[in-house]
């Protein structure tokens, strides 16, 4: 069972992927947290999951949805993680979240896709990242050929600073950082609701035909990158930016 979350695709891409070599059904986890739904999974293949990175580590509301749901039948679960880099310390907080739930930590895929975190970083035009999707398919293509026969995944060397970032960085990213404010539609606004119904916390609430940001917010980008106007900015620091959403074909 191949069970994903994400905010502008890259993550789904490559649980598709995944899914499709191993020959196991895809999950959306975004869909069971929108809908306020935990889990009761059974399986007899390994469980994988799939999500970005926010700030090198699993996001909370996927760890929390994992810690809230039960998993029986194969107790081995993979995780693939997609970043703009590195998951630095990530796998460490993965090993603990599978001695939480009973399962067997078979290793991470730290998947390297286009930066989407436009809130914060620069973002690769359309060519580069066409590219840097298209050479992360056979990486993925690698985990799924493991993760098939039940084998580990390689061990990820983890350097010092990778490891503070994990540890540090992280929990100063979720309170100085990850919160809907900063968020508006500009005058290009349809009203087509499509940022509503896309945030998986539920944290967008469409009145007088213009989004409104209630305040639960895990910073996963699809408002902003997958409105059809591009009429969503974050501060100023999407500004001018380009934005994408991964389809299921892995095209922009």
């Amino acid at each position: 069972m191949v069970l994903y979350f994400t905010g502008t695709g890259n993550s789904r891409h490559a649980a598709i992927i995944i899914s499709d070599a191993v020959g196991d059904e895809l999950v959306s986890m975004n869909d069971m947290i929108k809908n306020g739904e935990t889990g009761a999974f059974k399986s007899e293949l390994p469980f994988v999951f799939a999500a970005p990175t926010y700030a090198w580590r699993m996001p909370r509301v996927v760890s929390e949805f994992i810690l809230n749901s039960s998993f029986e039948g194969c107790k081995k679960a993979y995780f693939a993680l997609t970043c703009g880099g590195q998951t630095g310390g990530a796998s460490r907080y993965l090993k603990k979240l599978c001695e939480a739930k009973g399962l067997e930590f078979m290793g991470l895929a730290s998947i390297v896709m286009p930066e989407n975190y436009i809130a914060m970083f620069p973002v690769p035009g359309k060519e580069e990242a066409a590219k840097i999707i298209a050479e992360a398919e056979p990486e993925l293509l690698k985990a799924a050929a493991l993760i098939k026969s039940r084998s580990p995944l390689p061990t990820e060397k983890t350097m010092p600073a990778g490891r503070l970032l994990s540890a540090i960085v992280n929990p100063l990213f979720y309170r100085l950082f990850v919160s809907s404010n900063g968020f508006y539609s500009t005058g290009g606004c349809t009203g087509c609701g499509v940022c509503a119904r896309l945030c998986p916390l539920n944290n967008i609430e469409m009145i007088s035909g213009r989004p409104v940001w209630d305040g639960n917010c895990t910073h996963c980008m699809a408002c902003i990158c997958r409105c059809p106007a591009g009429a969503i900015e974050y501060k100023k620091r999407s500004q001018g930016k380009p934005r994408y959403y991964v389809n299921d074909e892995g095209r922009i």
